[in-house]
């Protein structure tokens, strides 16, 4: 068994320490020739995934197309704002036969594209079928070590996403399948602007009750954003919304959430971006988040003022008064309305 993974962050590590263990070969590209160096002469990647020991069938390469050309199913898990640009280098080595899972959480930037989108417009048509994303509450750093963790595969194509249930299941890791992509991709983005925002309540000191509430009132305005753009309401009630909304806003493993607590207590954004060398998809998914909740006049408080305090210089208390001084309005009801440009 053979399969190739892209990208050699926390989460590639994971997933590759993990098939590895299952007997897998597994082919890891690695943008960073000092990383590649370190996985194959000590077994480690202190960069990106500290404490954990690679097996000796996980294969580090700087060599993309090797990977590619090994390989029918890849795994591709880096940053959403990387995706395209990674996509782009892979293009000239695809072929109609090869099956592309994802594992961004973030929007692009710019063009507000969900992930599944932005490589569909890389590659040629006859791809299209063939592309696919996992998502759910899933630390790297619990997966690399086999702690139980579920997750779902979804693709429009709902052959690919049983694929990849069949490729990644295990007794560590539980895969279901779903068709609804862009609810599945949407909860996994979605969920880090939640997490930012429960972590910047930690920080300032609030409590348990202010956590769930921001939790509970930020998977309803996920699930109407995310109805707006065709997704499943059902979906963000699954292991891509709830589920990853709690581990992200409960854990400390969570850097999103670490991120929040830190802006809570005082520092700035310029400060937690350049205190770690990992990336804190939250504070884009933010921007990008209140765009599309402009564009598609969909109501978004939580996000809305965790922008005016990541991008305007709000205070974060005086933005938790506002949420709590809102507009009385009833707990239930899917509102929204399309704006067509």
């Amino acid at each position: 068994m053979r399969l190739g993974i892209i990208g050699a962050g926390g989460w590639g590590t994971a997933l590759a320490v993990l098939l590895a263990q299952e007997g897998y070969t597994v082919d890891l590209w690695v943008r960073e020739q000092e990383v590649a160096d370190e996985i194959r002469t000590f077994r480690t990647n202190s960069t990106f995934l500290e404490g954990v020991f690679m097996p000796e069938t996980v294969l580090a390469t700087c060599d993309m197309e090797k990977v590619i050309r090994m390989n029918r199913i890849l795994l591709i898990p880096v940053p959403a704002q990387h995706m395209r640009s990674v996509i782009r280098k892979a293009r000239p080595y695809l072929s109609e036969e090869h099956v592309l899972i994802h594992a961004a959480k973030g929007i692009e930037e710019g063009t507000l594209m969900r992930m599944s989108e932005v490589i569909t417009q890389e590659l040629p048509c006859e791809l299209a079928a063939n592309i696919g994303v996992i998502s759910g509450p899933s630390h790297a750093e619990e997966v690399a070590r086999r702690v139980p963790t579920a997750i779902v595969a979804a693709s429009s194509n709902i052959a690919v996403a049983k694929l990849a249930q069949e490729a990644l299941m295990c007794s560590a890791l539980r895969v279901y399948t779903s068709s609804d992509i862009i609810g599945v991709e949407l909860g996994g983005a979605l969920k880090n602007v939640i997490a930012l925002g429960t972590g910047v309540s930690d920080g300032l000191g609030f409590g348990d009750n202010t956590r769930a509430a921001l939790m509970t009132r930020g998977i309803a305005e996920i699930t109407r954003l995310g109805a707006a753009l065709g997704a499943s309401p059902m979906t963000f009630a699954g292991l891509s919304g709830m589920g990853d909304i709690v581990v992200t806003c409960t854990s400390m493993l969570s850097r999103n959430r670490r991120a929040g607590m830190a802006i809570g207590r005082g520092k700035s954004l310029d400060e937690i971006i350049g205190s770690t060398n990992m990336v804190v998809e939250g504070i884009t998914t933010t921007k990008t988040a209140v765009a599309l909740s402009k564009r598609f006049n969909v109501e978004m408080p939580i996000a809305s003022k965790l922008y005016s305090v990541l991008f305007e210089g709000a205070d974060p208390k005086k933005a938790v008064e506002d949420l709590m001084l809102r507009t009385p309005v009833p707990e239930t009801g899917l509102r929204f309305e399309y704006i067509k440009d």
